[in-house]
């Protein structure tokens, strides 16, 4: 459930609450966990403040909230987000494409610890990530064009998803198994299983971790099928109190049936294999006592290997290089912190359909934040890009805040972005799609203001934002003359306006009984997102939209749970409307025993086996059971 920043008691109910136990310890350990929330931290690269100081529409999903989420990817926890726009094309994350607010795939920049996560290549490829579900700590989501804050291609916002970090040595081991008790065309049960294990060891001021896991299944119809792999280490290395070195590194090997996810209905028996390594490192630095410096540096591999027809015909085969560079800084004055950074990216691709093509970025922050006041907050800033294909663009930005009371905010922010074509869209062709070598950057304007009640049982949120796209790219078919539209191919083009107006309600209200009830705890919450898309400039009438002219339209969801003794109990439900699709609504349920060292669960998906679509002609599967656990050592 989406708020526009989270307080301490409504986060225990967002996300279907925590998964508590009977006793008062316990009980205490959710109050101290709640109460931190408020103090979260969010680090936008060079200023960083509490989350409830921040005057943007942001979401944390906390680890404590995902344990009790009937979910097993990170994609799935973020379909509960109201104006997120995640659009799967299988269970477990296989592939996914994330909109925010009525946004394409393209324009939603996703970072891994604070390092982006950027694929030049096509932002399917976006959520081929090395982390599971196991190794996310909280997730951010920042709503909003964000040049000033994270540069290019954040046109629409960003995700930031937060690994843990080990406080003490031990080991984890989990393991899961489902099945939609419906059986293929060989007569066995459609399943899937996953198993996973982490260690960690912290010693003499290092802390380091490591996580493997795989996933696999026969699918849920034919040719669905998938097995990833993944694997991600991280470290921290604290030389003294004012050095701190970071390191993290991953892979991912993820291989699925592709049947239709491009190119339906030819694309039956189409495989695709996604393998990405990633690595960054990274050192935090007090110069001096008004000075923190954090450079960072970052490198990305991605392997992307189609078959249309097998064994090989038609075979795309693209290998993407990204390497990127930061310097940040913090200087802490009388008069307010002021943030400045400088970064550098350089993006290559060899590639059998696309070719061989690389560019670079360019990029100088500069932020200024007035000094924190218990009433009254603003940041003022901008981003200077340059691009060796698209020139010299800047972006400015900045957002106000106005506490009426110690917990009521009121909030409003205006800011700039761009997003570069991809590969994808300057020079693919073949599988019924038409690359457009033409094709300029979008560019956005955005505006938002909102309310926020902080704190207490009862917790509310609510905001309205406006924004225009110019140079707007979607893939489209144009159907101009009764042209048949199988016979037309999927072309991207510069819309000269494409404008997105929307707001969003969230309501929740939680509790925590007193010892002698039956009920350790109790929460229940809500919200409704709404966006209204219009286009201007072309004639868009006789054009069928691949992506944005299918956003969402109404969006609504409701959780509910409670814990009883050592159980926990939750049900959550999402209506979706999108703009040319019949509406839809799914219902999940999870039942869990949680004890300190290990926990065992049992989750119901779409409980009310309903067929809908989400992302080219991919079905997603009906209802579907699965039973794990984990324990710790």
């Amino acid at each position: 459930m989406r708020v526009a920043v989270p307080n301490n008691k409504l986060l225990i109910s967002l996300f279907l609450g925590l998964c508590g136990s009977a006793t008062a310890q316990q009980q205490a350990d959710s109050v101290l966990i709640t109460h931190h929330l408020d103090e979260v931290i969010v680090q936008e690269n060079r200023l960083a403040a509490p989350v409830k100081a921040v005057n943007r529409n942001i979401t944390i999903i906390t680890r404590r909230q995902i344990e009790t989420m009937p979910v097993s990817s990170i994609t799935e926890v973020l379909a509960y987000v109201p104006g997120l726009d995640v659009r799967q094309r299988g269970p477990g994350g296989i592939q996914a494409d994330i909109g925010i607010d009525g946004g394409t795939f393209d324009q939603t920049l996703v970072l891994l610890n604070g390092v982006k996560i950027t694929d030049p290549q096509t932002g399917h490829n976006i959520m081929n990530l090395p982390v599971s579900l196991s190794d996310v700590d909280h997730i951010e989501v920042l709503r909003g064009a964000a040049a000033r804050i994270y540069g290019i291609n954040a046109l629409n916002g960003a995700i930031n998803i937060v690994t843990r970090k080990a406080t003490q040595s031990g080991a984890t081991v989990s393991g899961s198994g489902g099945s939609s008790f419906k059986k293929n065309e060989n007569n066995h049960l459609y399943g899937a299983y996953s198993i996973g294990a982490t260690g960690a060891l912290v010693k003499n001021g290092v802390s380091q971790s490591l996580s493997a896991s795989r996933n696999q299944g026969n699918g849920y119809r034919y040719n669905t099928a998938y097995s990833n792999y993944r694997a991600f280490y991280q470290a921290a290395f604290n030389r003294d109190t004012l050095h701190q070195y970071n390191v993290m590194a991953g892979f991912v090997n993820n291989g699925y049936g592709a049947n239709g996810f491009y190119a339906a209905p030819g694309d039956l028996n189409a495989e695709e294999t996604v393998k990405t390594v990633f690595a960054a490192v990274s050192n935090t630095s007090r110069i001096n006592p008004n000075w923190v410096m954090t450079p960072r540096v970052s490198y990305r591999y991605t392997k992307d290997d189609y078959i249309y027809i097998k064994p090989d015909k038609y075979r795309n085969l693209h290998n993407t290089h990204v390497f990127d560079a930061e310097l940040n800084n913090t200087f802490t004055t009388a008069v307010g912190t002021i943030g400045a950074g400088v970064e550098g990216r350089y993006e290559h691709i060899k590639s059998s359909n696309l070719g061989n093509h690389d560019r670079t970025n360019l990029g100088l922050y500069g932020e200024y934040k007035s000094v924190a006041d218990r009433r009254f907050s603003f940041t003022i800033g901008g981003y200077l890009n340059y691009n060796t294909v698209y020139g010299w663009q800047f972006f400015p930005g900045a957002d106000v805040g106005f506490n009426i009371t110690p917990d009521i905010k009121l909030f409003a922010n205006a800011g700039t972005a761009q997003r570069l074509p991809t590969y994808t869209d300057l020079y693919y062709k073949g599988g019924g799609i038409i690359g457009n070598e033409n094709l300029g950057p979008e560019k956005a304007s955005f505006a938002e203001a909102g309310i926020r009640k902080f704190s207490g049982k009862f917790s509310f949120a609510g905001s309205v934002f406006y924004r225009q796209v110019s140079n707007f790219i979607d893939f489209v078919k144009d159907t101009a003359g009764g042209v048949d539209p199988t016979k037309v191919p999927w072309q991207p083009q510069n819309f000269q306006r494409a404008d997105m107006t929307g707001f969003s309600l969230n309501s929740g209200y939680n509790t925590i009984f007193n010892n002698g009830s039956l009920f350790n705890s109790f929460g229940v919450n809500a919200g409704y997102n709404y966006l209204s898309p219009s286009f201007k400039g072309d004639a868009i009438t006789t054009k069928i939209s691949r992506y944005v002219i299918e956003s969402l339209r109404h969006q609504f969801t409701a959780n509910v749970r409670t814990d009883i003794g050592h159980f926990s109990v939750s049900a959550a439900a999402r209506y979706c409307m999108r703009v040319n699709y019949k509406d839809y609504t799914l219902a999940d349920a999870r039942i869990a025993y949680r004890q300190p060292r290990y926990q065992i669960y049992a989750d119901a998906n779409n409980l009310l086996d309903v067929t809908y679509v989400e992302a080219g002609a991919v079905p997603m599967p009906g209802r579907w059971i699965t039973v794990g656990g984990k324990v710790s050592f």
